[in-house]
């Protein structure tokens, strides 16, 4: 079997108007994403997904079609795509940086190695540990009375854990909006917060001080990725543990994030990561440092949150402090996949299919394709 060529289509997806979330980093009304189909002489045609939205990723559509078209494309064409990890070198080596489009066509080869073999990709990494994922929900960092209702929306829709997005308009208008959902949820609600890095220490050391009376769980990003100086000693005075999420993109990241005593627990990503391969070294390098580890979310579309389910379903040391963002269904109008997967409020299950478990919807990939 052989590579014959890389296919992408640019779409932009709506997301909900009353949940969409508003953090630190700012705040949008449609997701930019592009799709890959990999295919390949015998007919099998693998699924990626790139998230494109520059301010997260630093790549957006245009960028990453030319990287594929340029770069990538022609460094695997012709190569037999049912070994993954043998091709990473050349993925990798083909340009440097633009880790969200190398995991979007890594991820594809992922999808034609499992139908290759008739098995879900979790099983090709070794069985499930954890078929079933526990996850949280995500509150938008707006106004407290607003983030409250859509708190108790999630409450209603059977979420027993969320965090709350700060960082937003100073450290009082964050305690206010993280006390409102605590009043909404009541107490036996898991509650976290997240940051995106809005924080400065003296800032996020403060807010420690004055959300732990109201039960908060954990304190994600609480200050800039860079800063790791800065999350150990956040970590060191606040009551609560911290997850590194920006700053917790590549394997590299994971080992410095431990050697700095600068978190608890690891958010994980295939596209930060580079691939599901390199996703699990980050979770493995937490492991063998001590560290938790939990999936975090750009809100990708249904392909990407696949490739997430399979990483947490197949891989040793997931942390239940911190349950995972695969929450993505409950932002978006609609979906670019056929058959949704199965996360319901609290819980993900891995899909059983071949490869990734997924098939492209043709008319919502036309709908959404995004041509401007």
């Amino acid at each position: 079997m052989r590579i014959e060529r890389i296919r992408t289509t640019a779409v932009a997806v709506p997301m909900v108007e009353e949940r969409i979330i508003a953090g630190a980093s700012g705040i949008h009304h449609r997701s930019p994403f592009l799709i890959l189909e990999v295919e390949t002489d015998e007919g099998l045609v693998g699924l990626g997904e790139v998230s494109c939205t520059p301010v997260w990723s630093g790549e957006d559509s245009s960028t990453a079609r030319h990287v594929i078209d340029t770069y990538i494309g022609p460094a695997v064409t012709g190569l037999d795509p049912r070994s993954p990890e043998a091709l990473h070198p050349v993925i990798d080596g083909a340009i440097a940086g633009h880790h969200f489009t190398k995991a979007g066509v890594e991820m594809a080869l992922w999808d034609i190695a499992g139908k290759a073999a008739g098995l879900p990709v979790h099983r090709l990494l070794g069985g499930p540990v954890m078929p079933r994922i526990p996850t949280k929900f995500s509150v938008t960092g707006r106004e407290p009375d607003h983030a409250a209702e859509v708190a108790s929306w999630a409450v209603e829709q059977g979420f027993r854990a969320m965090k709350v997005k700060v960082g937003r308009g100073g450290v009082g208008a964050d305690v206010a909006r993280v006390a409102a959902v605590r009043a909404a949820i009541g107490d036996d609600v898991v509650l976290g917060v997240d940051a995106n890095g809005g924080w400065n220490r003296g800032e996020a050391i403060q807010a420690g001080g004055q959300i732990a009376p109201l039960g908060v769980s954990f304190m994600e990003q609480p200050v800039p990725a860079r800063d790791l100086a800065g999350m150990a000693e956040v970590r060191r005075q606040v009551r609560m543990p911290v997850v590194a999420d920006e700053s917790a993109g590549t394997p590299e990241d994971a080992a410095l994030l431990a050697l700095n005593e600068s978190c608890d627990i690891l958010s994980v990503y295939v596209g930060m990561a580079g691939g599901i391969a390199a996703a699990r070294r980050v979770a493995a390098v937490a492991t063998s440092f001590g560290l938790g580890w939990t999936i975090g979310s750009n809100l990708e579309l249904g392909i990407a949150l696949a490739a997430h389910i399979h990483i947490a379903a197949s891989t040793p040391g997931f942390d239940r402090r911190v349950p995972a963002d695969i929450l993505s269904p409950f932002y978006y109008e609609g979906d670019v996949i056929a058959e949704p997967l199965d996360v319901r409020a609290g819980v993900a299950v891995a899909p059983e299919g071949p490869g990734l478990g997924v098939r492209l919807d043709r008319d919502a990939l036309e709908r959404y394709e995004d041509t401007g």
